[in-house]
């Protein structure tokens, strides 16, 4: 044989086994960069279009319907205002701030960098971190699902100072709010690097970031405010109770996107938020009509959608968190808990709270976040661990609810002022008086 044969049939053999290997470097790679799962992805496009429905129309019907005929679109347009506000900040540098490339090693516990401002370096092919090792989701779909949580979180807020807060200074404040309260609280929880992520913190869906956040921040918001002209002497009762109770069936509807999508993943832990998301908030609404009587009242329809509110409020942190059992508990208690805030401390306080997102969130979601320290236990039907410690895992809890009472109170009385000093805040006594659909926007909501 020649030798330019003998080097042909080399190369030839040479070739042969380099493509006889290719599938295992082909295994190796995929091992190295799994793919999503088309299941998986599929159920957290669906679960951030079901919290987008509790903001528009879900939030929007059931604060509307709430306050006086002549201020219905005036919520509905700041609530909507608000939420495409948050998306477009989550997208510009919100994404970034709360679970962007780590800052610097001082500032890593409370705030990501900017390295990803404008999404840069996000393309369809990026992977987002599920909670299973080497499980991922798209990152385009895990940056939308959070910035639903943002959106929502800021519309919460209004819900203490409708009927007298101009729009400019509710655009004003929801942009210095999610900057500095929001954003950091999102990271501090759920990035890895995070002051109460480090820490342990259990918040499956939201009890710190979302509730506590909003409610809090809704009470310092309403102080600052002042009240509105005729309160508490003059009546000021729902204009519609059927557009609430459509509203908080889309709340709570939409809220399976919220606690369930919170797993990232439609498994098993989806499947446990999914049913502690019934029984907890069926709990709380029943509790809370039965508080009704026992404080020598009727069972009413607005306490039905108050008592679903409080239920799924108070399970948000405890969805993924907690056995069936011990959901019903957490959410019939933090129901009356709330309902003695709503009728007995707000009255006592004198306070303001519009629409009481300070009664049901605030209160509720503190409920939440220190009860998901109990309810975690295995011996209540929890998922802990057999050696779960309930006593550190409470004092971690505290912690991390009295830290997110701190920074929303100190960062909501910053991002007030700001809007005050640009916007001058309220609306005139005569813009008040007619209303604030036709004094700010110039419509009304019904015409007879």
């Amino acid at each position: 044989m020649s030798f330019s044969k003998k080097l042909c049939s080399m190369a030839g053999a040479a070739a042969l086994s380099l493509f006889t290997a290719l599938p295992a470097w082909a295994q190796d790679a995929a091992a190295a960069a799994p793919v999503p799962n088309k299941g998986d992805t599929a159920w957290m496009m669906v679960s951030t279009i079901l919290v987008l429905a509790m903001i528009l129309p879900g939030l929007a019907l059931f604060y509307g319907g709430l306050v006086r005929t002549k201020n219905m679109l005036s919520v509905m347009t700041q609530i909507g205002a608000v939420a495409c506000l948050a998306m477009l900040v989550w997208v510009t540098y919100g994404y970034s701030l709360a679970f962007g490339p780590d800052a610097s090693e001082g500032l890593k516990p409370f705030v990501a960098s900017l390295g990803k401002m404008f999404l840069a370096g996000i393309t369809p092919d990026s992977t987002a971190a599920t909670f299973t090792d080497g499980v991922v989701i798209p990152e385009y779909v895990f940056v939308s699902f959070q910035m639903t949580f943002a959106a929502i979180t800021v519309a919460l807020v209004l819900g203490s100072v409708v009927e007298r807060i101009k729009f400019s200074a509710v655009m004003i404040f929801a942009l210095v709010w999610l900057t500095i309260v929001y954003f950091p609280i999102a990271h501090m929880v759920w990035a890895a690097g995070g002051l109460f992520f480090e820490m342990g913190a259990l918040d499956f869906a939201g009890g710190t970031v979302v509730h506590i956040n909003a409610g809090v921040s809704a009470l310092v918001a309403c102080i600052i405010l002042g009240k509105r002209m005729g309160f508490p002497k003059e009546p000021m009762a729902p204009h519609s109770l059927t557009l609430t109770a459509v509203g908080t069936g889309l709340l709570w509807v939409g809220w399976f996107g919220f606690n369930a999508g919170s797993a990232l993943e439609a498994n098993g832990s989806a499947a446990l938020a999914m049913i502690n998301t019934f029984v907890a908030t069926a709990s709380a609404a029943l509790a809370w009509m039965v508080a009704e009587r026992v404080a020598g009242h009727k069972a009413s329809a607005l306490g039905f959608c108050s008592g679903v509110i409080a239920g799924l409020v108070a399970v948000t942190p405890a969805a993924g968190n907690s056995g069936p059992f011990g959901a019903i508990v957490l959410g019939a208690v933090a129901s009356v808990i709330c309902f003695f805030a709503v009728t007995v401390l707000k009255p006592k306080l004198g306070y303001d709270d519009s629409l009481d997102a300070f009664g049901i969130h605030g209160i509720g979601g503190m409920i939440g976040a220190i009860g998901t320290g109990i309810v975690y236990s295995p011996s209540l039907g929890g998922p802990g661990g057999a050696d779960y410690a309930i006593g550190s895992q409470l004092v971690t809890q505290i912690l991390a609810t009295v830290t997110t009472i701190v920074w929303a109170s100190i960062g909501t009385t910053i991002a007030i002022f700001i809007a005050k000093a640009v916007t001058g805040l309220r609306v005139s006594p005569e813009v008040e008086q007619e209303g604030l659909d036709l004094g700010e926007h110039g419509e009304r909501a019904y015409n007879y």
